[in-house]
């Protein structure tokens, strides 16, 4: 519910889009500085993965939550809560000597950006309207699909010529400039409902469930595939999805809203969501394989995705013009079918090198153009499909989507690399994995979203769902 009269204003995007940042920019630069954090910190590649997947495991675990709590405290407090633990968890990465305060602080991260996510597009989706809204939403994409792309270059940047800690010293700084920008907007949260509980059991088995996952992918070859620990792992996991969705089924308050899922419009945009953010694979594989396989430093492998970053920008604010033009499924189609591409070139590691690096410089670009035409035009089908009193909670479940897709695709192309001992052939197998991804987000699109324009949606109110209303093409 809008509590005021108040129109989103430049400013408001603007702190948005900084606290944004702090994850996309920020956290996530840590995929691209993986050589340079371990022989500074002096820990083994297996630990530093494992780090590296915390940060987006635990967003994508809490996001739902922390949207459901945005809808009922305010989505202005929830973004204030999100950016003062990004500052925390910046803090402990900026002290760290070992693997230690490094695991707290991309935990905290991960809750920080689970916080800071759904609060944020709730927020523009409370004050910004129509094509409004969509331009707010570009912006946001700025931040998100942006803020990925710029993490590159500038991660490596920064790494090569400043050392890796400053990266943590800038995201403090964005993160006190977004407080200060966003603090003259008014609070805004749902109206109160006549149930209130929260389902805390619905939680817990979720988050054993994604441990338990993650640990099977990042940690099994370490452990041993047919070890006890393993085959304890994949037994809780088993058992935990199928309680899982035993509990939530049977609630009408359940962790995640089921009934969401429904809407095809917004099953098509999270499903595919997840998928292409799995992508996030290619950027350790290729960073980690040009440094230790070619002799790249962080600086000169964060110049080969400046295409990707160049594009991903230029690129979301054509998505938000030709979703207007002529919907949200062609842009979001070819844009995963250009990150296939782009992410396939660069995984022809039998190339000599000048020709590998024009040819890995190129794919970047097409898969900066991808992500970028994909962008607006996918967040926008998620949020004008849920409904009003629901869209932190849905704008969570989108984001954990976005979360635990970056997660799980960064840890599966890491383990796949790490597998296998030829560095050219781990290469080439790690971003191909990431190719299948980019396949199956195409796929999901193809046969989940109805063809045809949609128009703007209400609420229904007898169910909660929007009513959805084609105007074919």
């Amino acid at each position: 519910m809008i509590e005021t009269n108040y129109q989103g204003t430049n400013k408001m995007i603007m702190g948005i889009v900084f606290g944004v940042l702090t994850f996309w920019l920020f956290a996530q630069t840590m995929v691209n500085v993986v050589p340079v954090v371990q022989s500074d910190l002096g820990i083994s590649l297996g630990v530093l993965n494992v780090a590296i997947s915390l940060t987006a495991l635990f967003s994508g675990i809490f996001v739902v939550a922390a949207g459901g709590l945005a809808d009922k405290v305010g989505r202005k407090k929830m973004t204030y809560i999100g950016l003062s633990l990004s500052i925390v968890g910046s803090l402990c990465l900026i002290f760290t000597q070992d693997a230690g305060f490094l695991i707290i602080g991309r935990i905290i991260q991960g809750i920080s950006a689970a916080c800071i996510m759904p609060s944020t597009i709730a927020l523009i989706k409370s004050y910004y309207e129509g094509e409004n809204r969509q331009r707010a939403l570009s912006y946001w994409s700025f931040g998100s699909w942006g803020g990925s792309g710029i993490c590159s270059f500038a991660g490596g940047s920064i790494a090569t010529y400043m050392g890796w800690r400053w990266i943590f010293i800038f995201s403090i700084i964005f993160a006190l400039l977004a407080m200060i920008l966003i603090k003259d907007t008014p609070e805004s949260r749902a109206e109160k409902t006549s149930s209130t509980k929260f389902d805390i059991a619905g939680l817990l088995v979720f988050v054993m469930v994604m441990l338990a996952l993650n640990l099977v992918i990042t940690r099994g070859d370490d452990f041993g595939w047919t070890s006890p620990i393993t085959l304890s792992l994949i037994a809780i996991l088993v058992i935990g999805f199928f309680v899982f969705f035993k509990i939530v089924g049977n609630k009408s308050d359940g962790f995640i809203e089921l009934t969401l899922f429904k809407n095809k419009y917004y099953t098509g945009a999270t499903l595919s969501n997840f998928l292409l953010n799995a992508v996030a694979g290619t950027l350790v594989v290729a960073n980690t394989y040009v440094q230790v396989g070619r002799g790249f430093n962080a600086f000169q492998s964060g110049m080969l995705s400046l295409g990707y970053l160049v594009c991903v920008l230029a690129m979301i604010r054509v998505g938000e013009k030709i979703l207007q033009r002529v919907g949200a499924r062609k842009p979001m189609i070819i844009g995963c079918a250009l990150a296939a591409i782009g992410v396939g070139m660069m995984s022809l590691t039998f190339l000599s090198g000048t020709i590998y690096t024009f040819v890995v410089f190129v794919g970047f670009t097409l898969l900066g153009i991808g992500l970028g035409m994909y962008a607006t035009p996918s967040i926008d089908t998620a949020v004008s499909n849920a409904p009003v009193e629901k869209i932190g909670e849905a704008s969570g479940i989108y984001k954990m989507a976005s979360s635990l897709g970056g997660s799980f695709g960064v840890a599966i192309s890491a383990t796949v690399y790490g597998t296998i001992e030829n560095l050219e052939v781990a290469a080439a197998a790690g971003l191909t994995t990431n190719v299948i991804f980019a396949v199956l987000a195409l796929l999901s699109i193809l046969f989940i979203i109805p063809r045809g324009k949609m128009s703007e949606t209400k609420p229904s109110i007898s169910k909660g769902l929007p009513d959805q209303k084609l105007i074919l093409k």
